[in-house]
């Protein structure tokens, strides 16, 4: 499955085109590309999807999703080790 999910802002290169920067999902943190969200700071909230950032979100609204997310094992489905899982589901770990 692949999800829309809420990231803060770490850090912005602002000398790669397009634009782009680090985003941390629950403590994951990734490179997104932030082009559609080109006035985004450090400290917001975006919605990423398959790697680019598509919209600001307020800190209150991505907290509650990142929650529900975890609570349901989305991060682990959408960030885990791809590997480790395929064993679990497997029943061989």
């Amino acid at each position: 499955m692949c999800l829309a999910v809420p990231g803060k802002v770490v850090a912005i290169d602002d000398t790669t085109d397009p634009l782009t920067g680090l985003v941390d999902f629950g403590g994951v943190q990734k490179q997104a590309c932030l082009e559609y969200v080109r006035d985004v700071q450090v400290g917001e909230y975006v919605i990423v999807h398959v790697g680019f950032a598509l919209q600001r979100l307020d800190e209150e609204s991505a907290l509650a999703s990142l929650q529900l997310f975890e609570e349901l094992g989305l991060l682990e489905e959408e960030f885990g080790d791809a590997w480790e899982q395929a064993a679990r589901e497997a029943g061989t770990q």
